[in-house]
């Protein structure tokens, strides 16, 4: 499913036009993006729960050069699925 298929999705659940199923799922998605810029955790009972995670640099290899390489450290959004997902799923 891709952004529009949702748009959709939410306009006919939520009873919507699509119009403002888009500035739902656009809202939704900004404060999403804004809470994790901010360190915090976003957690949607039931659903799951998106986090920022950090990964140290480390070692690799070039697979073109087969020199090694540092990969410098950086954050990386993160989601764990929540109870009820799963058992839908």
């Amino acid at each position: 499913m891709n952004k529009s298929e949702l748009v959709a999705a939410v306009a006919a659940k939520a009873g919507l036009s699509k119009v403002d199923a888009k500035k739902a799922v656009d809202a939704v998605v900004a404060s999403v993006t804004e809470a994790l810029k901010a360190g915090d955790k976003v957690a949607l009972v039931g659903f799951g729960t998106f986090s920022v995670a950090e990964r140290a640099a480390r070692q690799g290899i070039n697979p073109a050069t087969k020199a090694k390489i540092t990969i410098p450290a950086k954050k990386t959004a993160k989601f764990k699925a929540g109870a009820e997902l799963n058992a839908a799923i």
